[in-house]
């Protein structure tokens, strides 16, 4: 009974989360996903299939994420920061945009931070508690802090999956 209750309430938290983030969103493709609290700016653009499990994008600048997208826990994208080249220190009240993307089939394990002026490439894989600050080639797999590439996925491997329709 206990078990019954605890994937009811569950359910009805995802329900919750999956709501607050589509109203925030500037754009959300089908089949949206977030089974923790997630948190996003009101410049972020949403994919197909996209599973958040405890995600927080701050900042001003321009998100955009894939289809069949997969996040850990408690990650965090940065799509702005301060100017500290301006009229005051340590910085003053200018914003500095700077687009995310994320492609297709990305998946980004726990505690991720991705700062702004990044593209993480398609099937990339970003390993638990990397920072990532510079680009993601396809297909790689990243970690550290800060991230580098570790590997490459067997990409004819990913090709004939995703030529195949084999999503999670």
């Amino acid at each position: 009974m206990i078990s019954f209750i605890y994937k009811k309430v569950v359910l009805i938290k995802s329900v919750l989360y999956k709501f607050v983030v589509k109203r925030k969103a500037r754009s959300c493709g089908q089949n949206l996903r977030v089974w923790r609290m997630s948190k996003i700016n009101n410049n972020t653009y949403l994919g197909d299939n996209v599973n958040f499990n405890g995600m927080t994008i701050v900042g001003t600048g321009k998100v955009v994420i894939g289809n069949f997208f997969h996040s850990g826990t408690e990650c965090l994208l940065i799509s702005s920061n301060h100017d500290y080249e301006g009229t005051r220190i340590p910085y003053d009240s200018n914003n500095i945009k700077k687009e995310i993307i994320i492609e297709d089939f990305v998946w980004m394990g726990s505690r991720v931070i991705v700062l702004g002026g990044v593209t993480i490439g398609e099937g990339a894989i970003v390993q638990a508690g990397a920072m990532v600050h510079k680009d993601v080639p396809k297909y790689s797999i990243v970690g550290g802090n800060p991230a580098k590439v570790i590997k490459y996925r067997n990409v004819e491997h990913f090709l004939v999956l995703k030529g195949r329709g084999e999503f999670h």
